[in-house]
């Protein structure tokens, strides 16, 4: 299945995104995909619903804003330098364990959200990535199969970056990964049953229509499985967690384009294969 939600922020109307391009209206289950709805099968009792063809439809989205595909996220969770050709141009030695940091979960917009440079920025980044989002508790797994089982479903992060932040600013992440706006997400939430292999996904990312980007799932050093695995050991994951796994090679970081960094009036696209399309543009803080 695939979900999302449209509406003005905090004020989203869940829906599911039927193979025909039609919407069916899922508020008579839940008013709202989030935490709670995951934790108690919301996603069972809306594919019988489906198959039974017992949802009303709603009107085609039109212009209607797409808002993030999981209400309120209780954490975000990420992943750096998870792709081999990714730590080959920053001049990362592969790691041995994933190397995990947390963004500030109100980071997290529409897909399609004006993106705010904050100000006194010189280096903001783009990095596309593949988002899970977490369906069942987890602690404590033993295998990467677990980890697979505790996925509700996939959706594309767009983890902004300010490098100066990061990198220059005491050496804490957090503070060039948690500026507001800096995590749209979606548009859709594609469940896990929905998808045959997160391994096996072509992840792209544009500015001002240039292909930056262009990476593929099966280059992570960790697989979503294992990272799921790997966290639960650290943390307890909860329903409605994101999970950023990291991203392939072609950041501002490591581009020999002379401005590679973005600016006001930039247009960011990414597209992960089956999971939609995010399209922004960058303003100004």
């Amino acid at each position: 299945m695939k979900l999302l939600r449209l509406g003005p922020p905090g004020n989203e109307a869940p829906c599911v995104l039927t193979d025909d391009g039609s919407l069916l209206d899922i508020s008579v289950i839940t008013p709202d995909i989030d935490a709670e709805f995951l934790a108690c099968g919301g996603l069972d009792a809306i594919r019988l619903m489906v198959e039974a063809n017992a949802l009303p439809r709603r009107p085609p989205a039109g212009d209607t804003r797409v808002g993030p595909p999981i209400a309120r996220p209780g954490k975000v969770v990420c992943i750096g330098v998870n792709y081999r050709d990714h730590a080959a141009e920053t001049g990362h030695p592969t790691p041995a364990e994933p190397v995990v940091f947390l963004k500030a979960a109100d980071t997290v917009i529409g897909p399609d959200d004006e993106v705010l440079i904050p100000r006194g920025s010189t280096k903001t980044d783009y990095e596309a990535e593949l988002a899970v989002v977490i369906g069942r508790t987890a602690r404590y797994l033993t295998t990467s199969q677990e980890g697979l089982a505790h996925i509700a479903g996939y959706t594309i992060s767009h983890d902004v970056s300010e490098r100066e932040f990061q990198l220059e600013r005491g050496g804490q992440w957090d503070k060039g990964k948690s500026c507001e706006t800096f995590n749209p997400l979606g548009p859709l939430l594609v469940t896990a049953d929905s998808v045959d292999d997160p391994q096996n996904l072509a992840v792209r990312l544009w500015v001002n229509g240039t292909v930056r980007q262009n990476g593929h799932t099966r280059d992570m050093i960790f697989p979503v499985g294992e990272i799921v695995r790997y966290l639960s050991h650290f943390m307890v994951l909860h329903p409605g967690d994101v999970i950023n796994t990291g991203t392939p090679a072609g950041v501002a970081l490591g581009h020999p384009h002379p401005q590679p960094y973005l600016r006001c009036g930039d247009r960011v696209d990414i597209e992960i294969a089956g999971l939609g399309r995010q399209q922004h543009t960058m303003g100004q803080a």
